[in-house]
């Protein structure tokens, strides 16, 4: 944790590029999914609006395209020291009118491949719920992602962040990874922007070996998918931008409000349970 500001209203009006909402509603089902929009076509199924269904960050068909910003793009390439005004103000613009919490944080990102090694959804997901029961599948994100952090919230609960890409690496230039790459070898200011939420979720009953609430911070990348796949590849630290969803998460303003304290804790993976 670099830095974090006061809540503020940030937001379009009207006709935002993306926002959070709800899908249509089968005639079954007590509400829609719970979804990210871009552009008006659902990018990403997020976690089911109970709070007792697994954590969820699932693309979808409209997770085609990022949102760059020409117009600060030198600035963030130089790097933030603080939460900046003018970055925020144009990234807000492209969500819905909302209150939203601003971090800087420095992250050390570490890509990861559903159903392979680190994979939160096969690990640590499926020791608290068990597999989907319906498919006797882990959930999958269907995009490849980067965790970055963890820490305890206390016993009986554990924080877990993840960025989340608009577009798969594999839709990346791959000569300006490499550009990216090198810059951080001489600075960890690079910046990357992201608009987040917190979602606190755990099971009903008890299903798997490891009964705990999850905090899932995560962090969808509106600019800097070349600068994350960078510092992933290199192993080297980035800034990140996020603007935090009051609004959006699964949380309440109060819980939401613990989170700059959290991710100043020491990083530490969540214990073996006995």
């Amino acid at each position: 944790m670099l830095a974090a500001g006061p809540v503020r209203s940030l937001g379009a009006a009207s006709q935002p590029r993306l926002r959070f909402g709800e899908g249509p509603k089968d005639k079954p089902a007590w509400a829609g999914r719970r979804l990210l929009w871009l552009d008006e076509c659902p990018a990403f199924e997020l976690s089911f609006w109970c709070g007792t269904c697994p954590c969820l960050f699932e693309r979808l068909e409209g997770a085609t395209s990022t949102v760059s910003m020409e117009d600060v793009e030198c600035r963030l390439v130089e790097g933030l020291v603080d939460i900046d005004e003018q970055v925020l103000a144009l990234f807000g613009s492209l969500l819905p009118r909302a209150q939203y919490l601003p971090m800087l944080l420095r992250i050390q990102p570490r890509l990861v491949r559903p159903a392979q090694a680190g994979d939160y959804f096969a690990q640590e997901q499926v020791a608290t719920w068990g597999l989907n029961s319906f498919w006797g599948l882990p959930e999958h994100p269907r995009t490849p992602y980067y965790r970055t952090y963890e820490t305890p919230v206390d016993a009986d609960a554990h924080l877990y962040e993840f960025v989340v890409p608009m577009v798969p690496p594999s839709w990346n230039d791959e000569e300006r990874v490499a550009q990216y790459a090198a810059e951080l070898v001489r600075s960890a200011k690079l910046t990357a922007v992201a608009v987040s939420t917190l979602d606190i979720c755990a099971p009903a009953v008890k299903q798997g070996t490891d009964y705990h609430t999850h905090w899932a911070l995560t962090h969808f990348l509106l600019d800097g998918h070349h600068k994350m796949q960078a510092a992933a590849a290199a192993g080297r630290p980035v800034q990140l931008l996020s603007l935090l969803s009051i609004d959006a998460s699964l949380a309440s303003p109060e819980e939401v409000g613990r989170t700059p304290a959290l991710r100043q804790a020491v990083h530490a993976p969540r214990a073996p349970s006995h």
